[in-house]
């Protein structure tokens, strides 16, 4: 049998894991001042991460807007940040 570290055990066991997830939609709480600004990540409610679509919640009708139009870069900007495709849609509300 292999030796592991305790880090490659748990990125495994995640993987193989239905926590992934829920741990991604954990995550991008984390970072998402980081890939969009402190000024949109203020005016965001809520964001979340189901079955690789991205629900941004906001009350901010001018910011509902913008983020309309940089979709795309939202995903990609994600996705890079964590590395592999996670998210193939925005859905913003």
């Amino acid at each position: 049998m292999g030796e592991y570290s305790l880090g490659d055990a748990m990125k495994y066991f995640l993987e193989k894991s239905r926590l992934k997830n829920g741990i991604r939609a954990l995550q991008i709480e984390d970072i998402w001042a980081e890939l969009m600004g402190n000024t949109i990540a203020r005016y965001t409610d809520k964001i979340q991460i189901i079955n690789q679509t991205l629900f941004i919640y906001t009350q901010v009708a001018p910011l509902k807007q913008e983020l309309l139009y940089q979709k795309q870069q939202i995903i990609d900007r994600v996705n890079e940040a964590f590395g592999e495709r996670v998210i193939n849609e925005v859905v913003i509300r």
